[in-house]
């Protein structure tokens, strides 16, 4: 400290130093501080290394599935360009109303070659409506079944048999539809034989009912039990909670489960190769034999010539399947997105 004499200037030296106290904050002496507080303040390099490790992980793993993404993308952009470019050749000879509209198909013909796409058009709606038509209602109520009602021993036994129906090969599907299921159509219709179009809606529903049921099921457990637990406290019962709670809840994932199993349905090939009949003729009800699309590609392209007419509007065909198939699933978007636009 500096003393000061009292005396002449003494009053205004002590002014002045506390001003200059009262400008600078005064002189306080800082603590020193502990090394090992800074060391721990300080982040150590063997922790920058791991935050630098964790975020390149974190960009590799992003950068992963962007690139995945991409790669989906360009090969579904990569299938519809091959298809449209091998399609091109086939509608310079073939008009393009002729080839939508037009019910025969008979690119052989002597006298004129006729390259009509509507009676298989028609054959292949009609056997993936005739199989969504068994598929649904089945495939949700053995869902529900076995999401709401079944032993958990019982699920545990029909959940695997259910799941092991879709590894079925397609060939051993259409077999049993040749020698099981058309005798039975033909002796109950009274027909001369079953391989028509119902015989190729029953083994695409069974075909599909995988699908629908796992899917189906997956979203009906997802359904928080706080809904159900409320609905019986109000004094519902189990099947119409089940039916106005449950079912409404998971309909988004329901749709896109009938979604899926008609993307099956539609896109089969070697069941309906085997149990549809493949006549050519224009269809006027489920017990005539019909020719898919699918089916139609199937037959022809192996034994058509190279670079003819012929064999680009057997491309066309796969451009106009390719087509349906995308509609229906935009569909299926557009009406999931409006159903959680409305339920938000």
């Amino acid at each position: 400290m500096i003393r000061l004499n009292k005396g002449r200037g003494g009053k205004s030296t002590g002014l002045m130093l506390r001003l200059i106290e009262a400008f600078w904050g005064g002189a306080k002496e800082q603590p020193e501080e502990n090394p090992l507080q800074l060391d721990q303040k300080r982040p150590s390099r063997s922790l920058k290394r791991k935050n630098r490790l964790g975020n390149w992980k974190d960009s590799a793993i992003h950068s992963f599935f962007f690139a995945n993404g991409i790669l989906a993308v360009i090969v579904l952009f990569g299938i519809f360009g091959f298809l449209l470019y091998t399609s091109i050749p086939a509608f310079r000879e073939i008009p393009v109303s002729e080839f939508l509209t037009k019910k025969i198909w008979d690119p052989t013909s002597p006298e004129k070659s006729q390259y009509g796409l509507l009676s298989m058009m028609v054959s292949t709606l009609m056997c993936t409506a005739g199989a969504l038509i068994i598929a649904i209602p089945v495939g949700l109520g053995v869902a529900a079944y076995l999401s709401d009602v079944a032993h958990w021993r019982v699920r545990e036994i029909v959940k695997p048999i259910v799941e092991i129906l879709a590894g079925i090969p397609s060939v051993v599907t259409g077999f049993l539809g040749i020698v099981l299921i058309g005798p039975l159509i033909a002796k109950i219709f009274h027909t001369g034989h079953g391989l028509n179009a119902l015989n190729g809606s029953l083994l695409l529903a069974i075909m599909a009912l995988p699908t629908i049921i796992s899917i189906s099921e997956d979203s009906l457990n997802a359904v928080p039990s706080a809904y159900a637990e409320a609905s019986l406290a109000l004094g519902a019962s189990r099947w119409q909670t089940l039916i106005r709670v449950r079912i409404p809840a998971a309909l988004s994932g329901i749709i896109a489960a009938f979604m899926l199993g008609m993307g099956r349905a539609i896109g089969e090939t070697m069941t309906v190769l085997m149990a549809t009949g493949n006549a050519r003729s224009f269809p006027h009800g489920f017990l005539q034999s019909v020719r898919t699309m699918t089916a139609n590609i199937a037959i022809e392209l192996g034994e058509v010539p190279y670079y003819t007419t012929h064999y680009y509007a057997l491309f066309a065909i796969g451009l106009v399947l390719f087509i349906m198939t995308f509609v229906v699933n935009m569909t299926a978007d557009i009406i999931l997105n409006k159903y959680q636009q409305r339920e938000q």
